[in-house]
């Protein structure tokens, strides 16, 4: 059986903080894909970065839904529920 998001209600509309992992971009480091929080608008590394900056961001924050920001993709994960799906 899928497993359903229970934190949809929690998306904001937000703008992207930087056009790169903002926190990589602080220290001059590298990233593989970036992932955009839906709650705030902080755009970190992914999970393949070594810096895994977008895991970070929730495990700091609590806020549980990042989007691909990568071109190409609207796929949408939950941290909590450990769900993926897309947005329409």
């Amino acid at each position: 059986m899928a497993k359903d998001c229970t934190h949809l209600d929690q998306i904001q509309e937000v703008t992207p903080f930087a056009n790169g992992c903002e926190d990589c971009l602080k220290t001059g480091d590298t990233w593989v894909h970036l992932r955009l929080c839906l709650i705030c608008g902080h755009v970190g590394c992914c999970d393949s970065s070594k810096n895994k900056h977008a895991t970070k961001h929730f495990h700091a924050t609590g806020h549980p839904l990042i989007q691909s920001h990568e071109p190409g993709e609207d796929w949408v994960w939950c941290y909590i529920d450990e769900v993926a799906m897309e947005l329409r």
